[in-house]
């Protein structure tokens, strides 16, 4: 089965003054973390093995999440320096613990019904992306999907990625320990037709500011028997 990493390392700026106490993953929102609504969907599609990066108040989430056990899985941390190493340098410093190839990186701050086990187990390039439609904050979105599955910096009409993933160790095959960003490493293995892609027309919310989470907590609360 394969290993799981939920990027938790971010500062959260957006969502301050809120994630100047608490991170953006453990904020609460019905009545979970919201990292726990992520632990929970990854547990039931059989996903029990993961990895939690942390930097900004990263003791909270050990002490929080603790081994995992209580939420069904088993929880390994890696912690960051301060600022983080972003999300190529996060993961690159973790491959040690992504025992699996591939392995999947799911972002700590977004709330979805995605189902996990349908994300394939073997690649056919060097990473898979979930899509799913523009979000208003991010009307331009980020990527095309081509009919024949493949995944293209360019081209119209953009689909937004939603954070979900699957990545073949050798996407990071050139890289070095240090601070750097994801998106450039899936660009150069788009221009090799490396990347393929779904759609996901289901719920998923990103929550990077207070006013989404807000929002998210009043559309669960209305679905809530």
């Amino acid at each position: 089965m394969m290993r799981v990493m939920i990027l938790a390392a971010g500062r959260g700026e957006r969502m301050r003054p809120l994630t100047d106490v608490t991170p953006k993953p453990l904020l609460p929102v019905a009545g979970k973390a919201l990292i726990v609504h992520l632990i929970e969907q990854l547990a039931r599609a059989g996903l029990r093995d993961l990895v939690v990066n942390h930097a900004h108040l990263g003791h909270q989430f050990e002490d929080y999440l603790g081994d995992g056990s209580r939420f069904g899985v088993r929880i390994v941390y890696s912690p960051e320096p301060e600022g983080g190493l972003e999300t190529g340098g996060g993961i690159y410093q973790a491959l040690s613990l992504l025992d699996s190839d591939p392995f999947i990186v799911v972002n700590g701050d977004i709330w979805t019904d995605f189902p996990f086990e349908r994300l394939p187990q073997s690649l056919d390039g060097l990473a898979h992306l979930v899509l799913v439609d523009n979000p208003p904050h991010h009307a331009r979105g980020d990527f095309f999907l081509k009919e024949d599955g493949r995944v293209l910096a360019g081209g119209e009409p953009t689909l937004t990625f939603s954070g979900i993933g699957v990545y073949h160790r050798a996407l990071f095959g050139h890289c070095q320990s240090g601070r750097f960003p994801l998106a450039p490493l899936l660009r150069a293995a788009m221009a090799q037709n490396k990347v393929s892609g779904e759609y996901y027309g289901g719920r998923w919310r990103d929550v990077g500011t207070p006013e989404r989470l807000t929002a998210l907590e009043q559309e669960l609360a209305v679905a809530r028997p």
